[in-house]
């Protein structure tokens, strides 16, 4: 069986996306040229890789198979190119970063600092929701990542760089937003606005109503922080928010964040990545950034 790396590629992108047209968008490859690569390792393989059930397809037991040692190999090329680059010193490299849905507020600034000492360094940023976030780096697809703190029992190794606190946000007309030293009895009375179940801030709110016997009331769920801000400001209810994500509404009078007894709710950036992997010059290089200073004075006042 004598099967090239590109064959490899492709099959992956194509196990990975399940569609020969995403694979091809992927690796910038015609359609045609996916499908005969694929072709061509089934024939060396000596059996079907994909099989086709209506407009999807799907690994056969042999395409589940190649695609664990497919993967890794490309783990271990990926971790050979890393030590060439570390031989040869933080001269270029690429960090490929995921970042949660809230840490788009707040890693634009971090990465245009790191950018300033090291601009020959290059950058990809994918922002997405917490359970694709820790799918990436269970399938080591990313070399670190910004987020709330992950559950326990994984193999990660995540590291606290900047504080995260979360507040009540109201409408500045809001009946609540001019009292001082409010309950959360009192609050909880009114409807909030929540992230969906599994996001970092909801089940950290959660934790935090459930461990002062409080009952709070989700009237409406929705699945983006952008979400919740609008509809706070459109009076359907409280919402809970990083600070950092509302301090532009803040500041432009849009928003009030209510003086709760016993919030914020004190919570933690982390930079993550798997355990035991070796990191590239150039995201160490990173890593070293946010965790030797003050992560708080990169970010806007």
């Amino acid at each position: 069986m004598h099967l090239t790396f590109r064959q490899l590629q492709v099959f992956t992108a194509v196990a990975k996306y399940q569609s020969f047209t995403r694979a091809a968008q992927a690796l910038y490859l015609s359609q045609p040229a996916v499908s005969m690569q694929v072709r061509q390792m089934e024939e060396q393989v000596g059996l079907p890789l994909f099989e086709q059930l209506g407009r999807q397809i799907y690994l056969t037991e042999a395409g589940r198979e190649m695609a664990r040692y497919s993967a890794a190999i490309t783990q271990q090329l990926d971790e050979a190119v890393q030590v060439i680059n570390d031989l040869k010193g933080l001269a270029g490299g690429h960090i490929h970063i995921s970042v949660a849905t809230t840490g788009a507020y707040i890693a634009p600034y971090l990465l245009a600092a790191f950018s300033k000492l090291h601009p020959q360094v290059t950058v990809s940023m994918d922002v997405t929701n917490r359970e694709t976030l820790l799918h990436q780096l269970a399938e080591n697809e990313v070399d670190v990542a910004i987020m709330g703190r992950p559950p326990a029992g994984l193999s990660l190794e995540a590291t606290a760089f900047l504080e995260n606190p979360l507040v009540i946000i109201a409408a500045p007309d809001h009946p609540l937003a001019q009292v001082r030293a409010i309950t959360l009895e009192a609050v909880a009375a009114y409807p909030f606005i929540m992230r969906e179940s599994g996001s970092g801030t909801r089940i950290a709110v959660e934790q935090f109503f459930e461990k002062a016997s409080v009952a709070l009331h989700a009237s409406i769920e929705v699945s983006s922080h952008e979400a919740i801000k609008h509809a706070v400001r459109a009076g359907m209810g409280l919402g809970i928010a990083s600070l950092h994500t509302v301090r532009e509404e803040l500041l432009a009078g849009h928003l009030a964040v209510l003086d709760v007894q016993g919030m914020p709710i004190e919570r933690h950036w982390y930079l993550v990545h798997r355990q035991g992997k070796r990191l590239s010059a150039a995201a160490q290089a990173f890593r070293d950034f946010l965790l030797n200073q003050d992560a708080a004075r990169l970010l806007p006042a």
